[in-house]
């Protein structure tokens, strides 16, 4: 029994990780549900790692949103020549 007790405490946490993280105001937990998400990720170790995951994701589209653009000089020299040595392969 208390297998699957687990099993349905990881998978109600599974559907709140992600509301958690984000505390999105149109989607928030009450705070008993906070409550009850925390106390289980603190001896879930499957649920925990999920939430490490999203958090990672978090991180990374962040970094991603603040890469910048290449030089559209050095994007023309590249383009140039790759065409350069596609036309002295076929020609």
């Amino acid at each position: 029994m208390s297998m699957l007790s687990t099993m349905w405490t990881c998978h109600w946490a599974g559907r709140r990780i992600q509301r958690y993280l984000d505390a999105d105001p149109a989607a928030l937990l009450t705070a008993e549900e906070v409550h009850r998400l925390e106390t289980h990720l603190a001896t879930c170790a499957k649920c925990t790692a999920t939430a490490e995951d999203y958090r990672g994701i978090r991180r990374a589209l962040a970094t991603w949103s603040q890469r910048r653009t290449p030089d559209p000089v050095v994007v023309t020299r590249v383009r140039d020549t790759a065409r350069q040595l596609i036309a002295e392969d076929t020609g």
